[in-house]
């Protein structure tokens, strides 16, 4: 079985939704690290030299790669990435090896089995 990373970058209030959508497009969980910082095309507005952005997330999710465009779209679609400007952006990367997966193999078996 083969994985791919979906890195997503989210406004910390649609966290919970993206989680969500990526779930039901069948991920199995993820990582979140919160509290990040990105700047767009445009320079972060600031206020007496504090920066009026909104907290960010980082929220990784290793998933196989059969699901990786369908959760990709899902979480697109959810978090409003292509409808409006400075939403968020998500990618996937190819994953060369990993260990401790073999729980999340297990369960993806019969799924992945179904839509190939």
């Amino acid at each position: 079985m083969h994985f791919k990373l979906i890195i997503t970058f989210v406004d910390d209030n649609k966290t919970s939704n993206i989680m969500e959508a990526a779930r039901e497009a069948g991920a199995t969980g993820a990582t979140i690290i919160t509290s990040a910082r990105g700047e767009g095309m445009e320079q972060v507005k600031t206020f007496f030299g504090m920066s009026l952005d909104t907290p960010r997330d980082v929220v990784m999710l290793l998933v196989e790669e059969h699901l990786a465009r369908s959760i990709m779209e899902r979480i697109s679609e959810v978090g409003g990435f292509d409808t409006s400007a400075g939403t968020g952006i998500a990618f996937q990367v190819d994953v060369e090896d990993a260990i401790g997966v073999a729980h999340q193999i297990r369960k993806l078996e019969n799924v992945v089995e179904k839509s190939i």
